[in-house]
C-alpha cells in the first residue's frame, strides 16, 4: 500500500511539471500575435498619407541650430590666441641661430665741440599742423584759440576752424589753395572779411560763417553751392547788387537772424533752400520767385522757403507764388 502511494505522488508531481512546460511556449505564441495588433493601432494614429520632408518643413524635423557645431572642419584654420608669452617650443634644437646678439650702444655726453641741432621740421613744414589736427587733405582748427586763419598745407581740401577767436579774414589767408571746397568757420568774432577772400577759390562749394559779427558778406566764387551765413549782423546794404544771380549751383542759401530788409534778389534757378527767418522784411515784389509774365512758369525745386519771424504779411502777394511747389513758411494773416 505505501509503495502504491509513493508511485501516485511521483506520478502527480510529473504531471504538474509536464503542464508547466507546455504553458510557457503557449503564453509566448499567444504575446506573438497580440504584439502586431497593438503596433497596428500605435501606427492607426499616425496620418502618414500626408507626411512628406521637404525642404519647407525640413528646418521643424531636423534641429539645425547646432549642426555646425557637430562638424569640424579640417580645412577651416585653426584659432590661434593671443597670449603675452610666445608657446615654449618642445624641441630647443629647432630654434633659428640667430648669432651673437648685438651690444646697445651707449650714449655719448654732448660735446663743445659737436653742438646738438634741433629736430628736423615735418616734411608738411607748416606750423598749424603742429596745434590743429592734419588728416589727408582735411585740417581741423576747433578750439584752439586761433586770432587769425593758420597758414594751411598747399592740398587742404577740407578747413574747420570753428570755435575761435578770429576778427578779420584777409584774401592772402588763402592764396593758393585751389583745392579747397569747405571752409567753416562758426562762432568766430569775425567781422570783417576782404572783399576777394573766396572769390579766388575755384574749388569752393561750401562755406559757412554762422554765429560771427559780419556786416557785409563778401564776393563769391561760381561753384558755391551751400552758403550758411546765419547769426551775423548783415543789412541789405551789407549785401553787393545782384550778389546771387550768377552763382549757378547755389542750392542752399541761409541768411537768418540777420538785419536784412528785403529779399535778396534775383535768386538762382537752382536753389532749393531759402532761410530769411528772423529778419526785418516788411515787403516783396511779385517777381520775387516767380516771373509775373510767365504764367507757365514751375520752380520744382524752390520747396523750402523760410520767411517766418519777419513782419511781412505773407497774404497780401497771392500771385508771388503761383511757381512755387509749396508756400513759403511765415505769416499768412
Amino acid at each position: 500500500a505505501q509503495c502504491r502511494m509513493r508511485t501516485l505522488a511521483w506520478l502527480g508531481i510529473a504531471s504538474l511539471c509536464l503542464g508547466a512546460a507546455w504553458a510557457v511556449p503557449a503564453k509566448e505564441e499567444r504575446r506573438k500575435a497580440e504584439k502586431p495588433k497593438a503596433d497596428l493601432v500605435l501606427y492607426e494614429n499616425l496620418d502618414l498619407d500626408n507626411y512628406d520632408l521637404t525642404l519647407d518643413n525640413y528646418g521643424e524635423i531636423l534641429d539645425l541650430n547646432n549642426y555646425e557645431e557637430l562638424y569640424d572642419y579640417g580645412d577651416l584654420a585653426p584659432k590661434i590666441e593671443v597670449g603675452t608669452l610666445a608657446p615654449r617650443p618642445k624641441d630647443p634644437a629647432a630654434l633659428p641661430n640667430l648669432g651673437p646678439t648685438a651690444e646697445t650702444p651707449k650714449l655719448q655726453p654732448p660735446t663743445t665741440a659737436s653742438p646738438i641741432h634741433p629736430a628736423p621740421v615735418p616734411t608738411q613744414g607748416l606750423p598749424s599742423c603742429l596745434f590743429c589736427l592734419c588728416i589727408s587733405t582735411s585740417v581741423y582748427c576747433d578750439d584752439v584759440d586761433l586770432e587769425h586763419i593758420p597758414p594751411l598745407p598747399p592740398e587742404t581740401t577740407y578747413l574747420y576752424a570753428r570755435f575761435n577767436r578770429i576778427g578779420t579774414i584777409r584774401a592772402s589767408d588763402f592764396t593758393g589753395l585751389k583745392n579747397l571746397k569747405r571752409i567753416d568757420l562758426t562762432s568766430n568774432f569775425i567781422s570783417w572779411a576782404d572783399a576777394d577772400t573766396f572769390r579766388l577759390l575755384p574749388g569752393l562749394q561750401e562755406l559757412i560763417l554762422s554765429e560771427n559779427r559780419l556786416t557785409a558778406l563778401p564776393e563769391l566764387p561760381g561753384s558755391i553751392v551751400r552758403l550758411d551765413a546765419r547769426l551775423n549782423r548783415i543789412p541789405s546794404t551789407g549785401l553787393r547788387p545782384d550778389a546771387f544771380r550768377d552763382l549757378k549751383q547755389l542750392q542752399f542759401l541761409h541768411l537768418s537772424d540777420n538785419q536784412l530788409d528785403y529779399i535778396p534778389v534775383p535768386l538762382p534757378e537752382n536753389l532749393r533752400s531759402l532761410h530769411l527767418q528772423n529778419n526785418n522784411i516788411q515787403t516783396m515784389h511779385e517777381n520775387t520767385f516767380c516771373n509775373s509774365q510767365d504764367h507757365s512758369q514751375i520752380r520744382r525745386v524752390l520747396e523750402d522757403i523760410r520767411l517766418d519771424g519777419n513782419p511781412i504779411n505773407l497774404s497780401l502777394f497771392p500771385n508771388a507764388y503761383f511757381c512755387l511747389p509749396r508756400l513759403p513758411t511765415g505769416r499768412f494773416f
